[in-house]
């Protein structure tokens, strides 16, 4: 049963100059491994996210690479020291080419 991939993120809205905030990232997604079969014995293709970047105001700053092991809606939580306002993008790369992203933005006091 396929679901639709939908990203979520949660980061602080605002935070001190040179504070370090906590990054969350969630996708659902199913993450077929293709080492399971269906109900014919037919293996099912493997279709994971392979790849999580996040840039802040265009410079990355964290990025990793996914594998199948990895379970399905895939949670992902980062620290990032916030120097100046700005905008986190994010990004999940699916098997299949697909890209899903999201956006947030920090506004930063002091």
């Amino acid at each position: 049963m396929a679901t639709e991939s939908r990203p979520r993120v949660r980061v602080p809205k605002t935070a001190a100059r040179g504070e370090i905030v906590e990054v969350k990232a969630l996708i659902s997604h199913e993450m077929e491994s293709g080492q399971r079969k269906d109900s014919q014995g037919n293996i099912i293709p493997r279709k994971i996210i392979n790849r999580f970047e996040a840039r802040y105001n265009g410079e990355l700053v964290f990025a990793m690479d996914l594998h199948p092991a990895i379970s399905a809606n895939p949670y992902i939580a980062f620290k990032l020291k916030v120097d100046e306002p700005g905008e986190l993008e994010f990004k999940w790369v699916d098997d299949d080419g697909s890209v899903y992203t999201d956006k947030a933005k920090i506004d930063v006091k002091g």
